[in-house]
């Protein structure tokens, strides 16, 4: 059941960001200028482009309490990539130093 849950903790703001570009991608090109920009986030930081996109779209432009969501936003990505970083050495077969 962990397990269950990691998968969906980590798929969620992909899918999420995805299904919002995919269903109303005036909301994705009203925040950005081009698809690079929410490409990369959809790829590297999922969960801080999809509270960007949704606070721009509530707002037009982001305050700086709207800023301050982002950046958490930002940081549980980072902590996101930084755990399975830290975790791969749990995984069977892994060698931590070439031989």
């Amino acid at each position: 059941m962990g397990c269950l849950f990691a998968l969906f903790a980590g798929v969620f703001p992909r899918l999420a960001l995805l299904i919002v570009w995919i269903a109303r991608p005036k909301m994705v090109d009203a925040a950005f200028d081009t698809w690079i920009w929410p490409l990369l986030g959809l790829i590297f930081l999922p969960f801080a482009t999809l509270i960007y996109v949704i606070l721009y779209w509530a707002g037009g432009n982001l305050s700086a309490g709207d800023w301050v969501w982002v950046g958490f936003a930002a940081l549980l990505d980072l902590l996101h990539w930084a755990g399975g970083w830290t975790q791969r050495r749990q995984a069977p077969g892994y060698r931590s130093s070439p031989a």
